[in-house]
């Protein structure tokens, strides 16, 4: 079982613009201050793109996670997805869509993740990480659009 959502940022930057913020490490690092996440292995700074990796460290829930995820598919500036290739999740992609809209862009953050565990991660899936990973979600947005 797969749980997904939809995160919706509009911009007054392009579309370009979005698309270079959303695949920053440095963008990212800034955006994410409060759980100390850090880019600890694979592109630790600048853009990334395809077939790269980036191991994350970040305090979530009071432990200590690391995360590798690795962007599997690039379509500049209009798309990219990045999966977990190691970490916590049983699964985790994250697409990263780009439109052009009037007055700048609108950036969908496209989220499916399971939790490991079976039926006991089902639940952890839909009353924890669901609700805290769509707020991760937003508020990086809003970081990104505003930066």
């Amino acid at each position: 079982m797969v749980v997904s959502f939809e995160c919706v940022t509009r911009s007054t930057k392009t579309e370009r613009e979005m698309f270079d913020l959303a695949r920053s490490i440095d963008s990212h690092t800034r955006s994410q201050a409060a759980s100390g996440e850090k880019a600890v292995a694979g592109v630790t700074d600048g853009l990334i793109g395809l077939g790269q990796d980036v191991t994350w460290s970040a305090r979530h829930f009071g432990i200590v996670f690391r995360l590798t995820s690795t962007v599997t598919e690039f379509d500049a500036p209009h798309r990219f997805v990045d999966e977990q290739t190691r970490g916590p999740f049983a699964t985790f992609r994250h697409e990263h869509r780009f439109e052009p809209s009037e007055g700048g862009s609108v950036m969908i953050d496209r989220l499916e993740f399971a939790a490991p565990f079976g039926p006991l991660g089902r639940i952890v899936e839909r009353v924890a990480l669901a609700p805290y990973l769509r707020r991760l979600i937003e508020e990086r947005g809003r970081f990104l659009a505003a930066s």
